[in-house]
Order: structure tokens, then sequence, then C-alpha cells
């Protein structure tokens, strides 16, 4: 069967799932849900043996740690995988959810109504946790899915989505409403991005280059995620120790993910005493500072930053700082350089944390704490579909809901309009 026949065979067989979903009663999504969680666990030595293989390749191939980090499916990675559907399972269905009633004067009433988007295709990359993450969220919101996962994770992504799969259709799931692209040919990507037929939405998730390609070659909406330039600035009123303590988290607990700080902003207040402490440390912990011309002048041994690194996701244990006169400046440095994912501000100060929440545009903004927060478990989502850095059609990390559309329901008694 050519590559072409095949995709087009998945989304027909998706789009007939997809029918079925829609009317599936909640609990026995829930049902399987469960059941898939139990068969994630109790497959733990399959999934690392075939995790395995992926590893070796990818040690063979030369990717970095931090990727590799990426790619482990460690006995902490499979549990909170079970734990993530658990945590969608336990969640409210928000399909049927009626979001707004409201009646109009010659006595219709008027609502929105919760349905699903239909089928979604995910391409994503390294991560094969996400094979599981997304197939528990489209199936939360009624929604078929085809994965297609990165040539680095294929074994990995084959092993979870077979267990997934068995354990969805013993619980009463149709057949095809979760698929995994069994192919690593690129020409696959360019074959789904056409099914607009068949495919609601896509969501690709993984490098900048991944998201720009499948952008521009898409013929169905797709949620952008460009990349995770996130700041974390430290407020002239910041208390120091807390300082510390995000910004080293921010950067040094998993560098190699999309939520890590990406560049330091300091007030100038604080940069002769805050700067020589938090870089040493940093580079006590493996980290490659860059500086601008005034950190340099208080750190000398730092790497000269160029205007190019304001701009770039490491996704490594690579530092950009720089030192700011004031909260205005502090802004207008994420404004020019967000990738509108994360920013944190460390301060004191309950009218700078207003306006930092205020002014900054991003999908999340904190105050006094780490941007590693931002992710769909820790925000109590169980997991997240990806993180959208784009408005439409959701902004920041996506869970079940994220993955419904609204209709109109309209109730009367017999009007017509005159």
């Amino acid at each position: 069967m050519s590559l072409k026949k095949e995709l087009v065979e998945m989304g027909a067989k998706a789009r007939l799932a997809g029918r079925k979903l829609a009317r599936l009663d909640s609990n026995i999504k829930v049902g399987a849900l469960l059941k898939m969680a139990d068969a994630i666990e109790a497959a733990k030595d399959k999934l690392q043996a075939a995790n395995a293989i992926d590893l070796a390749a990818a040690k063979e191939n030369g990717l970095t740690a931090a990727m590799i980090d990426r790619l482990t499916l460690s006995d902490a990675v499979v549990a909170q995988m079970a734990d993530g559907i658990r945590e969608v399972a336990a969640q409210d269905d928000p399909v049927g959810e009626v979001t707004k009633m409201w009646k109009r004067p010659n006595g219709l009433l008027i609502g929105k109504k919760r349905i699903p988007l239909g089928v979604i295709g995910i391409i994503y990359e390294s991560r094969p946790n996400v094979t599981a993450d997304a197939a528990a969220l489209c199936l939360k919101a009624g929604n078929a899915t085809i994965l297609r996962g990165g040539k680095e994770a294929i074994n990995s992504n084959r092993a979870i989505a077979e267990v997934l799969t068995g354990a969805a259709a013993e619980a009463g799931v149709p057949e095809g409403a979760i698929q995994v692209v069994g192919v690593t040919d690129r020409d696959a990507v360019v074959e789904m991005l056409k099914l607009e037929e068949y495919i609601d939405l896509i969501i690709p998730r993984g490098g900048e280059g991944l998201i720009r390609f499948v952008s521009e070659n898409s013929r169905i909406p797709v949620v952008k995620h460009y990349k995770g330039v996130c700041h974390v600035f430290i407020d002239a009123s910041a208390d120091l120790d807390m300082a510390e303590r995000i910004a080293i988290n921010a950067k040094v607990q998993r560098p190699g993910v999309c939520n890590s700080m990406e560049t330091l902003l300091v007030h100038a207040d604080l940069a002769t005493t805050f700067l020589p402490d938090i870089i040493g440390k940093l580079k006590a912990e493996g980290v490659e500072v860059r500086g601008c011309r005034r950190t340099a002048a208080i750190v000398p041994d730092v790497v000269p930053a160029t205007e190019e690194d304001w701009d770039t996701e490491y996704v490594d244990l690579i530092l950009s700082v720089r030192v700011v006169d004031s909260l205005d400046e502090a802004i207008d440095h994420i404004d020019r350089w967000s990738s509108l994912h994360t920013e944190s501000i460390v301060t004191e100060s309950y009218e700078n944390a207003q306006r930092f929440l205020e002014e900054v545009g991003s999908s999340t903004v904190m105050v006094n704490a780490s941007t590693r927060f931002s992710d769909g478990q820790q925000f109590g989502l169980g997991a997240e579909i990806g993180i959208s850095t784009t408005k439409i059609h959701s902004f920041g990390p996506m869970g079940a809901e994220d993955l419904t559309t609204t209709k109109f329901i309209v109730y009367g008694n017999g009007q017509i309009r005159e």
C-alpha cells in the first residue's frame, strides 16, 4: 500500500471513530482512561525495552544530553504518564457543558455548548510521553487522534500506542480512536498535512524548524508552539535568596524543555551584589553564561552576548543575562524578544507584580515562581497536548477543554422570524 493511501485510510478510520467518540458516554471514557493508565504501568518493562533501542540510537547519533533526557522513559516518567492519564480521567468531562445561556426579547433561549473538535493530528519530536498525554486528552475531549512521532522515538511510540489502543478497545472505545503513524519517512508528515477532509486540527510539538515546516505546508488549521524563550526578571525589591532559588531551578532543573529559562534580567540596583553570586552558582551547575556589556563589566569571565542570544531557545545549559535599569526596560526587552511562552518576575513589590502581570503579554505570566511550573500537569490539567504560543484557538498549556469548541443551541416555542 502506498504511504498516501495508508494515511488516507487512517484518516477515514479516525473520522468514523471521532463521530462515535462524540456520543460516547462519559463513564466509558473514564473507564478506558483508567484501563490505559493501569496498562502503562503493567507494561513498564516492555516500554523501557523499546525505549532502550531508541536511546542506543540517540547516543550513536550524537544527540545532546538534554535531548536524551527528553527521550528517556525512566521509572519516574512511566509513572508520570500513568498518573497523568488518571488525572485526566478524574476531571469533569468538557463535552456537553453549556457554557452560557441567554434569553432574547422574542423568548428564544440561546446557548453555547461544548463539543469535540473531531480528529486531531499530533506531530511531535523526541518525547515519547507525548503519545500517552495526547491520546488521553483527545479521548477525554471526545476526539479521535492520529499521532506521528519523530524517528528518534519510533520504537517507544509504537510500544506505548500498542498498550494504549489495546486497553482502550477492551473498555469499549471505537477502533481508530487512537492511531500512530508507524513510519519515520518525512513524506508521512507531508501526506498527513493534506488530509483536510479527515483531520480538523494539527498540533505540532518540537523544534522551531518542525513547527515552521508544518505551518507552511498544512492545509489544516495549526496550533503553533514555536519555541520557549522564557524570561525571569529580578526586580530591585526582590528577596535575593528567593531570586537565587528560582533562577537556578528555572535554568538547571531540566534545561532541555521549553519552559526552562533562557534569559535572566537583573535590575541594575542589584546587579553588583546579585550577579557574581548567581553566575558563580550557575557555572558550578555547568551553565555557560552569556552576558551583556554591563554584566561582563561586573563578572568579566562571561561569554559576550550577541543580539542573536536574546532570540535563542537553547534547551541546554546555556543562559543569557542582561542588566536593566527599570521594570519598564525589562518589560520592553520581553516584548521585543519573548516567544510568548512564559515569563516570571521576582519581586516584593505588589505594584510591580501587578504591572508585570498586566503588561506582559505571554501565555503564562508568573510572580515569584519558577518558569518550570508552566506545564499542563503542574497546572492541574492532568497532562497537556502542547503549549500554544498563538492566541487562536488556545493560548498557553492546552488541556482537554482546549480540545473542544462550542456550538449554538436554541430553544424556542414556535417563534418565526418576521
